[in-house]
């Protein structure tokens, strides 16, 4: 039996990122970067948030969001998450 899912979960994706914005996601191309902000929240938590948000425009013309965790900058990995 599978137990209940979290709405909106991130899921991991690769991302091949230049100067730190996303160029391709899943082998796909970015045409353009539509929105860029940085989440900061439940920072009196023991696991706070701290991530920088795309808003893309994919060449197929999907829009997809992704984000970077910044208290791992190094890590190098990306998650996807539906708006």
């Amino acid at each position: 039996m599978v137990g209940p899912r979290r709405l909106n979960e991130p899921r991991a994706v690769a991302v091949c990122a230049a100067g730190g914005v996303p160029r391709a996601v899943g082998g796909a191309a970015v045409e353009a970067v539509r929105e860029e902000w940085v989440v900061e929240d439940r920072w009196w938590t023991p696991r706070p948030l701290h991530r920088r948000y795309f808003e893309l425009v994919m060449a197929d013309g999907r829009a997809l969001t992704v984000f970077h965790d910044l208290r791992a900058p190094g890590d190098g990995r990306w998650y996807r998450q539906r708006a």
